[in-house]
């Protein structure tokens, strides 16, 4: 334990730490060594801006101990440079992260075929179709999905490939206990459950501004490639793609339209042929078929009809109790969803891939207005309940299923096979 307070000693130092601490665990050889080592030899330490060696002769452990228990609080787990669990991708940067803070559960990402796909906040309808689409593909054909956070295409990937059935890993310039943007907040519950959140700061970290930059070279150096979906030529997506270049990973970029502002930096990576043209996903997943012939598996598109609907964003009617401008209570969005709902066929016998055999055994036990809870699935389905709640999750994130009082779950989406 004393070891890891001096990891997170290390890691807190100034307004920046993530960009030296490597260089110094480098040179010191071990967070110990740097922490008991003296003034004389930061100051011998070109390297260091003034304010990290000021940073450096604060010998306190009081907030590596208040991390601690906030990361005991929050089920929070801490992935350091020493541990087996930390990406290998990640460990041979020049700029690692010393420590890694997870929520959710991190996969093995040095046996995954990772894919980042980066954008603007505010996206264009078409960034957004493009970056969902691309992402429910990749995950349909077997890829990791990564992407940040943020609204616009951070938002649409990631609910793209949880929507494709995929794992997905979100990047964070925040804590990974501090939801943001706040309309977020399911999507950080998804992620967590079918992958996980990740960042360098430690739990209660607001969004500054300054930590996204610095957070890209992680978002790209987990990954094999970076997917440019969206961005103008100063935007933080182009910042992500820099950091990919310098660490030798494949950029590739959705083309756009040439009078459009936020096709400027992905028009321009392609023209100055430091991005790969991409139209579908396996424009990106051909580069790495040969390196991994077991994870990927070629799929045809889903039908226009049921990629849209994995695609919908549920649309909550205000109801006439909910003046204009005022928000529907949550009974209000609960009974419009369930209107939503109510419109929703899926056929199997049309399309055999609009889920998984899991989540169509549960929509099958869930027929005929049935509520039951995770053991009743269980019971009836004879799938283990680690599976059950997985495949719950799934349809949540779909609109198909919704959990009502008692943790008891029902659909009345029409399932004809």
């Amino acid at each position: 334990m004393g070891n890891l307070r001096h990891w997170l000693w290390l890691t807190t130092r100034g307004s920046a730490p993530g960009m030296y601490a490597a260089r110094l665990l480098e040179h010191f050889g071990s967070p110990e060594a740097a922490y008991f080592a003296g003034e004389k030899e930061y100051d011998q330490l070109d390297f260091l801006p003034k304010e990290l060696r000021e940073a450096l002769r604060d010998k306190s452990l009081d907030q590596a101990e208040r991390i601690l228990e906030d990361c005991q609080r929050c089920d929070v787990q801490l992935l350091t440079l020493q541990d087996a669990a930390y990406p290998e991708r990640l460990r041979q940067l020049d700029t690692a992260p010393c420590v890694l803070y997870v929520r959710g559960r991190l996969p093995r990402m040095d046996e995954e075929v990772a894919v980042a796909i980066v954008g603007a906040r505010k996206a264009s309808p078409y960034g957004v179709m493009a970056a969902g689409k691309l992402a429910l593909e990749l995950a349909r054909q077997g890829a990791l999905v990564v992407s940040g956070s943020a609204r616009g295409v951070d938002t649409a990937a990631l609910r793209g490939a949880l929507r494709g059935g995929g794992q997905v890993v979100s990047v964070l310039g925040n804590g990974v206990d501090v939801i943001y943007p706040a309309e977020n907040r399911s999507l950080y519950e998804d992620i967590a459950a079918a992958g996980a959140l990740v960042s360098e700061y430690p739990p209660k970290t607001p969004p500054l501004g300054p930590h996204f930059p610095v957070r890209n070279r992680i978002l790209a150096g987990l990954c094999l490639g970076v997917i440019v979906a969206e961005g103008t030529q100063r935007s933080g997506s182009l910042i992500t793609a820099r950091w990919a270049l310098e660490q030798n990973r494949d950029v590739f970029a959705v083309p756009g339209n040439i009078d459009s502002a936020m096709s400027q930096g992905p028009n321009r990576l392609i023209r100055q042929g430091e991005a790969k043209l991409v139209q579908d996903a396996w424009d990106v997943l051909e580069e790495y078929e040969s390196l991994y012939p077991a994870k990927l598996h070629p799929r045809a598109s889903l039908p226009p009809q049921v990629e849209r609907e994995r695609l919908r964003q549920p649309q909550v009617q205000r109801r006439n109790g909910a003046r204009k401008g005022e928000a529907a209570s949550p009974r209000e969005r609960e009974d419009a969803q369930a209107e939503v709902e109510k419109r929703l066929v899926i056929d199997l016998s049309q399309d055999k891939e609009a889920l998984t055999d899991d989540e169509a055994a549960l929509l099958r036990a869930l027929q005929g207005d049935l509520s039951l809870t995770v053991d009743d699935l269980t019971e009836k389905t004879a799938i283990p309940a680690r599976r059950v709640l997985s495949a719950l999750t799934m349809l949540q994130v779909r609109a198909l299923v919704q959990e009502g009082s008692g943790k008891r779950f029902s659909t009345q989406v029409l399932l004809k096979e």
